[in-house]
């Protein structure tokens, strides 16, 4: 069980397959929204299977996928391959260590369905920001604080416990104490929010 592995975050195991499908039938819908741009440089980080990673390899110059599951970090290389992407790099790996994880900064980092499971948030944030170029962005996609039987999909109550999901105030104060600050929260229908950060001042 992938939650056995040693910094694995909580409640963050890839879903069963089929259901992100049905919940993000166009992910580069979401990642438009969220704000990556053609010619970035992207971290696609907790990148599980590769869902959000082709999209982002489609759109942007280069995409480094970070995820500490050996296993999901080859299904999303096997994603990519028989899609024919060549501009991504794939690395196994702690998140907190993201910058040397890298050897470039970031002009964009993304993170989906992960944040909420991470225990210091704070610190996550701060490696994050110290991997990002200058004006680059974070974006933290997560679920809504909504009771996990009100969030169907497939006709079944999905997503992490109802306790571990976190408000964008809750998501924007542990981003802002690692040293970033927010511009932009856009809505990602139907359940999730994105908060998009850049380095403080």
């Amino acid at each position: 069980m992938t939650s056995a592995i040693p910094g694995f975050f909580q409640g963050t195991e890839m879903p069963n397959s089929g259901w992100w499908e049905a919940l993000w039938p166009d992910p580069a819908a979401v990642l438009s929204a969220t704000g990556i741009k053609p010619g970035m440089e992207v971290i696609d980080l907790c990148c599980g299977d590769g869902w959000f990673t082709l999209p982002i390899a489609r759109v942007v110059r280069h995409v480094v996928a970070i995820d500490i599951d050996a296993d999901l970090l080859e299904a999303a290389r096997r994603r990519l391959a028989e899609s024919g992407a060549t501009n991504c790099d794939f690395v196994a790996g702690d998140a907190y260590e993201l910058a040397s994880l890298v050897s470039r900064p970031a002009d964009f980092i993304f993170m989906a369905n992960a944040f909420h499971g991470v225990p210091d948030r704070p610190r996550l944030a701060r490696a994050v920001r110290a991997t990002l170029s200058p004006g680059g962005r974070f974006a933290i996609v997560n679920w809504h604080q909504r009771p996990r039987e009100t969030t169907i999909v497939q006709g079944e109550p999905r997503g992490p416990r109802t306790e571990l999901r976190l408000s964008p105030e809750q998501t924007i104060a542990a981003a802002e104490a690692g040293g970033l600050k927010l511009a932009d929260l856009v809505e990602v229908p139907p359940y999730h929010y994105g908060a998009v950060f850049e380095q403080a001042e």
